[in-house]
């Protein structure tokens, strides 16, 4: 066989080079469609990921947009931000009141007997775990005190178990030793701190503070609040109290702070601007995995998910809701605020001169356009529920079965894989046997010509 490389010993013929001929004849195709569905598999399964994730950052948004009043327009100001700040959720409006704080909301604190042996002063000297009992408002924890055990493996103990129950423990320490103070996040009358137990942690213990409510007036009226945090004292406006209101040098009364509500055009459209920006996000992931690309030799390339029918119906539910006419108001469509789709993208814009004409006249319609029931907010995420849940979703469902197809050309390739292997080893002994056969007559033809060439060749006298 001429130009081919010797492998057989016997036969002069490459052996190798044919059965990897015969093993590729047989494996190609088969490896080829698995590659192909392989490939494909998984771009789309990357692509109907960056849609779940944009879809999930969509419905996220929409559902900050229904309880941050993004489409009232509200912003909230305190004339003394060092004595209270404040926030405009839901069910807020327009509207101005005079605050006064006289005293702040605070916490119960209790500080144990001093251990003169400092933060390594052991607490129970004896052989058997003691319990500190630490009651609050008719709860009870119960710490379990480890023979040995110091003052500050006591406070660690604590902070470890008992933080997210709203206690905590520290260590003040002076030339006398140190004393393990607890303190409360819950504030107000009623929150007080008691110790009990067998560990003698509660013998001496002493108040260092008593638990207090915030008072403060708002237009005159005299009100309470085991918080410093207020919700709805204001009809959905969350009041934090930071500091007691001044009193001037020449006054008898305290200075009151002044908290508002007010309407601000400008903060109308930052709202509306964050939707057609949230929007516009979706659209253009679901762009970048649908479109046609045009590639360097001319010829176009279509996207993992180019005609795909979920796509086509997820932007076509989009579009509806974006169109249908909603909203109490004048103005019933965003279009009539100067909000158009680019035909070719599918991207929003706002007309700011269109914007600033109608907002000044119709500016309250934008609220009932977007919230409520049948705002365009709650219709969006209905509209997009099928597409978005975690597990019987739409895309979910996709995601699953692509896994699935995955998992089964995994395992036709580990098959095929396997069938190779032994093809190549029958075959590999088929042609090794041939190569013995062939070695074996050339050695029985050289030894009958050896014969021969002596019978010819004629004896020396």
């Amino acid at each position: 066989m001429a130009g081919s490389t010797v492998s057989g010993i016997g036969s002069n013929i490459d052996t190798q080079a044919i059965v990897k001929s015969l093993v590729d004849a047989e494996k190609v195709p088969k490896q080829t469609q698995i590659n192909t569905q392989t490939l494909k598999a998984t771009t789309t399964l990357s692509s109907i990921g960056k849609i779940q994730a944009a879809l999930d950052a969509f419905r996220g948004a929409l559902a900050n947009m229904g309880t941050d009043n993004s489409f009232r327009g509200l912003i909230t100001s305190s004339s003394d931000e060092k004595v209270a700040t404040m926030t405009a959720g839901n069910g807020a409006s327009t509207g101005s009141f005079a605050l006064v704080v006289t005293q702040l909301a605070s916490a119960s604190k209790l500080a144990t007997s001093t251990y003169a042996g400092g933060a390594s002063a052991v607490v129970n000297s004896g052989t058997t775990p003691t319990t500190l009992t630490i009651s609050q408002s008719g709860k009870n924890y119960d710490l379990s005190i480890p023979a040995g055990a110091t003052l500050q493996q006591v406070r660690d103990s604590i902070n470890t178990q008992f933080s997210t129950s709203g206690l905590s423990a520290n260590l003040l320490t002076d030339a006398s030793g140190s004393r393990l103070v607890l303190t409360s996040t819950a504030m107000g009358v009623g929150s007080d701190l008691t110790l009990s137990g067998n560990s003698g942690l509660d013998v001496g213990a002493t108040v260092v503070d008593e638990p207090k409510n915030a008072k403060y007036s708002i237009d005159g009226i005299e009100m309470q609040s085991k918080s410093n945090t207020i919700a709805e004292a204001v009809s959905g406006v969350s009041i934090k109290l930071l500091s007691v209101s001044p009193t001037a040098a020449s006054a008898t009364k305290p200075t009151p702070t002044t908290i508002s509500v007010a309407t601000s055009n400008s903060a109308l459209k930052s709202g509306v601007k964050g939707f057609v920006d949230t929007y516009n996000a979706l659209v253009k992931a679901i762009s970048a995995e649908t479109k046609v690309t045009i590639g360097t030799d001319g010829n176009p390339i279509a996207g993992a998910l180019t005609g795909d029918s979920s796509m086509r119906t997820l932007m076509s539910s989009l579009r509806n809701e974006l169109n249908t006419m909603s909203g109490t108001g004048t103005f019933k469509s965003l279009a009539q605020f100067g909000i158009s789709t680019d035909s070719t993208t599918g991207l929003l814009a706002i007309d700011d001169k269109k914007w600033d004409k109608a907002v000044v006249t119709n500016g309250a319609d934008i609220t009932s356009i977007f919230n409520g029931d049948n705002g365009l907010l709650a219709r969006m995420t209905t509209a997009t529920e099928g597409f978005a849940k975690a597990t019987t979703g739409t895309l979910a469902e996709r995601s699953k079965s692509l896994t699935e197809s995955l998992t089964d050309l995994k395992k036709q390739q580990d098959t095929l894989d396997e069938r190779m292997t032994l093809l190549q080893a029958s075959l590999s002994a088929k042609y090794n046997a041939m190569d013995s056969l062939v070695a074996k007559l050339r050695a029985q033809s050289d030894s009958i010509m050896t014969t021969l060439n002596a019978l010819n060749n004629p004896k020396d006298d």
